[in-house]
């Protein structure tokens, strides 16, 4: 994506403070337009071009302490509001990140491991039919990841109410159903030995459980393993 602008930010927010001082930091305005032509073979697909229109603002500073911050703010086509997320990073302590449910945290950083240009394996205009774990990712969370140690790199999240997002500030919100908390653990290894033996094995595993609640008395696990 190129980059369109580049304006000062003052610091983060108040909350940051009561862990250090923010520097002033910079807010940087990205953005890019891609085009598709859907074929859905003998269904009727009306009008097939599309026309994706994102625009994010990344902004970044550093601490007191020296540790940094980074924050995102996606707006989807016609300019909508997507996503916005904070990461704090402590160095060697690892990094704290605050979500509003972009699905881009715990289990569901592993739906689907395979890479591509459109992040998952079946392109856009078609399903692929699959039903993805989401966990604590499709809620509003809160995500530690552990510094990489010989490879390994430790996730835990946490979501207060599963199926609530986009909690604005000194605000709440209820999902006003039986779910309650839920917790994601992943687990993700890339050996670097000082080797070329390993360096293609990545071995990764997550579970999840969401807290379900029904008539106050009865609590039930979901409990899920990829």
């Amino acid at each position: 994506m190129n980059k369109l602008t580049k304006v000062g930010c003052s610091a983060l927010c108040g909350s940051l403070a009561a862990i250090a001082s923010a520097n002033a930091g910079t807010l940087t305005v990205v953005g890019g337009a891609d085009l598709t032509f859907t074929s859905l073979g003998q269904d009727v697909t009306g009008q097939p071009v599309g026309m994706g229109s994102n625009v994010t603002f990344k902004g970044s500073g550093e601490l007191d302490n020296g540790w940094t911050y980074d924050l995102a703010i996606a707006n989807a086509n016609g300019g909508a509001f997507s996503a916005a997320n904070a990461t704090i990073d402590m160095q060697g302590l690892g990094k704290i990140n605050v979500n509003q449910g972009n699905s881009g945290n715990g289990i569901a950083a592993f739906d689907d491991k395979m890479p591509t240009a459109w992040e998952e394996s079946w392109g856009a205009g078609l399903s692929g039919g699959v039903q993805l774990v989401l966990g604590s990712g499709a809620s509003q969370n809160v995500m530690y990841t552990s510094p990489t140690l010989l490879g390994t790199t430790i996730t835990a999240t946490y979501a207060h109410e599963h199926g609530v997002t986009d909690v604005a500030d000194k605000g709440t919100k209820s999902a006003n159903n039986e779910a309650g908390r839920s917790y994601d653990g992943t687990i993700n290894i890339n050996p670097s030995l000082g080797t070329e033996i390993l360096s293609g094995l990545n071995l990764f595993v997550g579970a999840s459980t969401v807290e379900h609640n029904k008539n106050n008395a009865t609590l039930n696990i979901l409990f899920i393993i990829i």
